[in-house]
């Protein structure tokens, strides 16, 4: 965890309003200011974070663990869009107010920390895993082409942080409405020419719960952290249910 001595304070400092709630305790949700010292033009939000949850507030909830970008747990609202708190710096964002709220659609355990049971079990139906069909060749190896690893290639660095969950419209009027990383995820299999259950992932995503319902607004797209993206996915997924009907 990092920790920021009091001895770096400088006379900047960046408030941050924070999004509290303990269900529990409180009767509505409310936002609370603390203070930060801004002791460097690097700082990052995950880092202002743990300041107020060590020097501040240790009641403060959050989720955290890689602070590289790799792992999706520090997924939050900030300042308006969903990012990673550990690869938000502060000074990107241009002022010295920080609004924190927790992802959306979600039930709220406590502050910043939200119930994903909704968004894995969607991630669980999809079956998101290798269904090859066949046995091994006999090299042992299931062998791609250059040309057919890169259908793939900008399919599969979902670290399912959920910020295009969170961000999606249909997603919060309809409970079942799979979503933006579950349609991601099957057209990564999809385009995978290693996978042999492409009729059955297709039937997935075919019905009033998958992609039909998309209503292509891009809020996906634009908050996606590792530049992904799931609209172009769900076009994709159209085509292909369009394309094996017609066989």
């Amino acid at each position: 965890m990092p920790c920021l001595s009091d001895t770096m304070r400088t006379q900047e400092a960046v408030f941050f309003h924070i999004f509290r709630f303990h269900p529990d305790n409180d009767k509505k949700p409310y936002l609370q200011k603390f203070e930060v010292p801004f002791i460097r033009k690097d700082l990052t939000v995950l880092e202002g974070l743990y300041y107020i949850q060590q020097r501040l507030d240790d009641s403060l909830a959050f989720r955290s663990s890689c602070r590289a970008a790799i792992c999706g747990s520090c997924a939050m609202h900030i300042n308006g869009k969903y990012r990673l708190a550990c690869n938000t710096q502060v000074s990107e964002l241009k002022t010295n107010t920080i609004t924190i709220r927790p992802l959306a659609h979600m039930p709220i355990i406590k502050d910043l920390v939200v119930d994903m049971k909704p968004f894995w079990e969607k991630y669980e139906y999809i079956k998101p895993y290798l269904i090859p069909g066949k046995p091994l060749p006999a090299t042992g190896e299931r062998l791609q082409s250059p040309e057919e690893r890169v259908k793939a290639d900008l399919l599969i660095d979902c670290i399912l942080c959920a910020c295009c969950h969170s961000s999606c419209p249909v997603t919060a009027s309809h409970k079942k409405y799979l979503g933006p990383m579950s349609f991601l995820n099957i057209d990564r299999f999809v385009s995978d020419t290693r996978d042999s259950a492409k009729e059955e992932r297709l039937a997935i995503v075919n019905d009033e719960h998958g992609v039909w319902r998309c209503h292509t607004i891009f809020n996906c797209q634009e908050v996606c952290p590792k530049d992904l993206n799931p609209s172009g996915s769900i076009a994709h997924l159209k085509m292909e249910i369009i394309k094996n009907k017609i066989r």
